[in-house]
């Protein structure tokens, strides 16, 4: 792919490190493209990261992990992008990994990683861990992910309940991250139906989006404070999306803020606004 200085989508990205105090450990970037010389067609690419692991080396892990996989998927064809994908963030696993080898101080670190690219008006994603992809479609939002962690395994076996999750001792135990010593089984599963099974949200991969379609990526801190619906509520309120970005971290910073906060909303334009189109979005974004 080639890069281009103006993205086919709106585009609003903010990361804030919370209010407890600690270093600002998540990561993203977003970035826009042409796919060839031969085809115009467009492209952006965004994902989240939020690291593991103290002394800093959380910040090197979520780091690493943006670059490698951003780099992987800026470098490729995108004629297979599932394939694409996969490989970037297993690079990007190893990358972690081999960083952290015989370093006492950075022994154990890791991060997660919410990928979304945009192939025209195709929806690819993938992810690692509990950092999140969400859809806003009309008045409806719909998680797109299945969080990797402890109590989402405990509820899908009816061990715990909906209700005890969200407060539980091990709501932050995640079951996968990349930095490990075996590479990390990346999920594909794009879940427009809370009923669907693996292969159908799998093979919901190139979902169309429809004009005025909305996704956001974000990292726990975000989902910790605040609710889907309110979510949901913000971001269809406010006259544009930075300052629904903004609202999002003052509503989870004013609940306490105790974990840095990311999010990157995307929104494909309304059918009127295709034909008023103004150029000069920068078509690369990088944030802490």
């Amino acid at each position: 792919m080639i890069r281009s200085t103006l993205a086919h989508l709106h585009i609003a990205a903010l990361s804030h490190a919370g209010m407890s105090g600690k270093n600002n450990e998540d990561r993203y970037a977003v970035s826009s493209f042409q796919l060839s010389r031969d085809d115009s067609r467009r492209a952006v690419f965004a994902v989240v990261s939020d690291g593991i692991g103290g002394h800093r080396a959380g910040e090197v892990a979520a780091e690493l992990g943006v670059n490698y996989i951003t780099m992987g998927v800026g470098e490729s064809n995108a004629k297979k992008p599932i394939k694409i994908l996969e490989n970037a963030i297993h690079d990007a696993s190893q990358a972690i990994a081999s960083h952290s080898a015989g370093k006492d101080e950075e022994e154990g670190m890791g991060a997660t990683c919410a990928c979304v690219w945009v192939i025209e008006n195709r929806l690819y994603t993938a992810y690692v861990g509990d950092s999140r992809i969400y859809l806003l479609r009309g008045k409806q939002i719909q998680r797109l992910t299945v969080d990797h962690t402890w109590v989402q395994e405990a509820y899908e076996k009816g061990i715990i309940t909906a209700e005890q999750m969200r407060d539980h001792p091990n709501v932050h135990v995640i079951r996968r991250y990349l930095g490990g010593v075996k590479l990390p089984d990346v999920d594909f599963r794009l879940r427009i139906d809370n009923e669907e099974s693996r292969e159908e949200s799998e093979n919901n991969q190139g979902f169309h989006l429809e004009p005025g379609d909305t996704i956001l990526l974000c990292t726990d801190g975000l989902t910790d404070l605040v609710w889907d619906d309110e979510i949901l509520k913000i971001i269809r309120s406010k006259k544009d999306m930075k300052q629904a970005a903004e609202s999002l971290i003052n509503l989870a910073n004013d609940r306490g803020g105790h974990d840095n906060i990311t999010v990157v909303i995307m929104s494909m334009p309304r059918l009127e606004e295709t034909t008023n189109r103004k150029p000069g979005f920068l078509g690369w974004l990088l944030g802490e």
